[in-house]
């Protein structure tokens, strides 16, 4: 079956030979006009004869461009479940732009790619985007990395110590204590408070949440306005799937988080 890029290109096309039959009619329509304002009989039959051809022109165009797309309902769903996310990859390679895919997710940093073959768009981090040809899609992601980052890394943090500290205080006295290290909570109790509202895992996802982890610990502040120093250590549950949120930096190296740790400094 062709691909996507493909069928886009040729629906192009017929729809710019259609606008240029539809110009030239209305080029012909125009000098019609002209010739009948000057009474200009010789000029007026000529001009009509010229638009009977245009139109027949203009019709087949109009036909070629309502037939152009290949794809029915069922294939479009299929295609964009199947093999659309392999042809994103191919097309965005060709323009110098690395996805990595990780857990049915794509990740062009900053951007993380969710594909809704339902809706037959993708979403951009917490933006549905309609607009899913894959050269189109590719000059969308390449311009979100020379935007200015919007993540407030700060903000992250201190609400990343909220719920840390919401956590330990329920456990009593082995919690934070002065002086002494905090001790270590799993990212999965941290990222199942982050998302306790009903329908704010699908707005906030496992991805979304280790992409802002990633992002902190790369280059985010490590202490909260209270002086608490942030950690993130290993485990062996780093050594087993459940309960390690892992990424894809931008070097295609993955990452993994298991824990997180506040700690007065000194």
């Amino acid at each position: 079956m062709v691909s996507f890029e493909q069928a886009f290109s040729d629906m192009e096309k017929t729809a710019a030979s259609t606008a240029k039959s539809s110009a030239d009619l209305t080029k012909l329509a125009r000098t019609l006009e002209k010739a009948a304002k000057d009474g200009n009989i010789a000029a007026a039959k000529r001009a009509q004869h010229s638009m009977r051809e245009a139109l027949n022109a203009l019709q087949q165009e109009v036909a070629n461009s309502v037939e152009s797309w290949p794809f029915g309902d069922d294939e479009e769903q299929q295609y964009l479940s199947d093999g659309y996310s392999s042809e994103l990859r191919t097309v965005a390679a060709e323009r110098g732009l690395e996805i990595y895919e990780r857990d049915g997710r794509m990740i062009a940093h900053p951007s993380i790619v969710r594909v809704l073959p339902g809706s037959r768009a993708v979403r951009i981090d917490r933006k549905q985007v309609s607009a899913i040809r894959p050269t189109r899609l590719t000059d969308i992601l390449l311009n979100n990395q020379r935007k200015p980052p919007r993540f407030r890394a700060d903000r992250f943090l201190e609400s990343l110590y909220q719920v840390y500290a919401e956590v330990t205080r329920e456990e009593g006295p082995s919690g934070m204590m002065t002086g002494r290290q905090g001790r270590v909570v799993e990212l999965e109790r941290v990222y199942r408070l982050f998302t306790s509202l009903p329908g704010s895992d699908r707005e906030y996802d496992r991805t979304d949440f280790t992409r802002d982890l990633y992002l902190l610990d790369r280059d985010g502040p490590k202490t909260t306005r209270r002086g608490l120093q942030v950690s993130f250590p290993a485990s062996s549950g780093t050594r087993v799937s459940r309960g390690v949120f892992s990424f894809v930096a931008p070097d295609g190296q993955v990452v993994t988080y298991y824990g997180i740790q506040f700690s007065e400094i000194g």
